[in-house]
């Protein structure tokens, strides 16, 4: 695959915001090699910047101060006038949102959680709020939302048993499971999703956008570009495969047509 590359004289700093997921540490461990990688590979400097929380991020999104951004919140309808376009989705397997409990809870069913302290990372989590909400709500069943500012911050309140139930992303639930040894059990899954795309702003030039996307598109066929992926892969418990593929909107459609029927109105 071929590279757009810049010379020096046109390399330029350009924002890359992360929708708050994990701590700042894990998040900076994974994300700040690949973009030195594209740095190395293009001359286009990509600075890391993070919200402490995600309704925070989705807000700095809102207002378009990310040039680029890896965040599925863009589907928001109140996203819409900022308009940023999807470049790249994740090569692994789409994931989903699911609805979980400790494997020891007595919990087996959704009704189960009937008037129960049920956590989710915040309402701005589509995976680990909108969706498993929406569920909730379709079977009638109403809970006491308890919310931990982002997806692992609610699993390590799950972890030590002051929630009965955590609405999560598939996903890292399984990767912070491995990490911490944690024992859990699935009562309620979404269909699958896309995970998180890299998205542009419409300013970034488009020269700036392929070139982008080209070195993250190629980095599992390059051999650092590969190494790069494989080591904060290891940071995060990630398992193959890695990396990014190019993509564009249509590939989260699914996304759109949620937002267009959900039950949840206080999706922030």
């Amino acid at each position: 695959m071929s590279l757009c590359w810049l010379t020096p004289a046109h390399a330029e700093t350009f924002t890359f915001g992360v929708l708050s997921q994990r701590s700042a540490v894990l998040t900076a461990q994974y994300w700040n090699p690949i973009l030195d990688y594209v740095k190395r590979k293009t001359g286009i400097d990509l600075q890391l910047k993070l919200a402490r929380t995600a309704p925070e991020s989705n807000d700095a999104t809102e207002r378009g101060e990310y040039d680029f951004v890896y965040s599925n919140t863009i589907f928001l309808p109140r996203m819409a006038g900022t308009n940023y376009q999807v470049i790249l989705k994740p090569r692994e397997d789409a994931i989903s949102g699911q609805i979980v409990t400790l494997a020891s809870a007595p919990v087996k069913q959704l009704k189960d959680l009937q008037g129960q302290a049920v956590g989710f990372p915040s309402q701005a989590a589509f995976l680990g709020y909108a969706v498993p909400m929406d569920a909730l709500l379709r079977d009638g069943v109403h809970v006491a939302p308890f919310f931990g500012g982002n997806q692992e911050g609610i699993m390590a309140q799950l972890k030590a048993g002051r929630i009965l139930a955590a609405g999560v992303n598939s996903q890292v639930m399984q990767a912070f499971a491995a990490r911490e040894n944690l024992q859990y059990r699935v009562i309620w899954e979404s269909p699958p999703y896309h995970n998180l795309p890299i998205a542009a702003h419409p300013r970034v030039p488009k020269p700036v956008v392929e070139a982008v996307r080209s070195a993250i598109d190629g980095m599992e066929q390059d051999a650092d570009g590969r190494t790069v992926l494989e080591t904060t892969a290891r940071v995060i418990g990630q398992q193959p495969p890695f990396g990014f593929n190019a993509a564009s909107p249509s590939d989260y459609r699914n996304y759109t047509d949620f937002y267009r029927t959900t039950l949840v109105k206080d999706i922030k």
